[in-house]
């Protein structure tokens, strides 16, 4: 897989999300509404899962678009989130090992937070949580779809401002990858490991303190990014000798 012949090409998505993360459509559905809009090259990219990949690839090869097994693993730096894209994942034993352990730490976590909901008042249950995870990986999202679909708050913005932000009420820590570990975990998968949109990190001064961590690439184009973010992030790109790529952070 060359990233760069990708990129090259023109016709790809490198940042899409499924119903096996945090997604409105299966893998199966944005492959095939990728192809509709003409792109030859998307990659999957679940929030810590590689659960989707299967589907979409098979999907991608009966249908003719060619499916990058991808993953967007979350990680932490000095109280900061750190999103890492990970492409051409093709040895993952290790890599899903880690994940099955996130993941069972987050099903621990939900049910907590969900016990801090319910003492507010608020009855939610872990069922409820599952009918918008859909079996996928829980995240704070799907807690809040769950609040709001029972009518206690107007909409998932308004929870997180008031209960599940980072210091708020219902919030509890999570288990937590460092950068380098992120991109340890997706070189060791032999993929490449990409920052994501760094547009995003609030300590803009942090970015070069984190390409030297050792990463492939970065992404360039995103739907937050202005021009003047995917000119100083395609400098970063040439100064350290990275590829770029870019995607729709598409979630349906």
């Amino acid at each position: 897989m060359d990233i760069r012949q990708v990129v090259k090409d023109g016709a790809y998505d490198l940042h899409m999300h499924t119903t096996a993360s945090d997604g409105a459509l299966s893998p199966k559905e944005v492959v095939n509404k990728m192809k509709q809009l003409g792109k030859r090259t998307i990659a999957i990219t679940d929030h810590d899962t590689m659960a989707g990949i299967e589907e979409a690839m098979a999907e991608g090869k009966r249908i003719g678009i060619h499916v990058i097994p991808g993953i967007e693993l979350t990680t932490y730096y000095q109280g900061q989130r750190i999103d890492i894209l990970g492409y051409g994942l093709t040895a993952t034993t290790h890599l899903e090992n880690v994940l099955k352990q996130i993941r069972h730490h987050r099903e621990h976590r939900a049910s907590i937070i969900v016990e801090k909901f319910q003492q507010l008042g608020m009855n939610i249950t872990m069922e409820d949580v599952h009918e918008f995870s859909k079996g996928g990986t829980i995240g704070r999202p799907h807690i809040a779809k769950a609040v709001v679909a029972k009518g206690y708050v107007k909409d998932i913005k308004t929870v997180f401002d008031l209960y599940l932000g980072d210091g708020k009420t219902c919030s509890v820590e999570k288990m937590a990858l460092t950068p380098k570990e992120g991109i340890e975990l997706i070189q060791g998968s032999k993929g490449v490991a990409v920052l994501a949109h760094p547009a995003v990190i609030s300590n803009q001064d942090m970015i070069e303190e984190l390409l030297e961590m050792g990463f492939d690439g970065i992404e360039v184009y995103h739907p937050l990014h202005n021009i003047d973010h995917e000119r100083r992030y395609m400098k970063c790109a040439l100064h350290y000798n990275l590829f770029y790529s870019g995607g729709s952070d598409f979630h349906g």
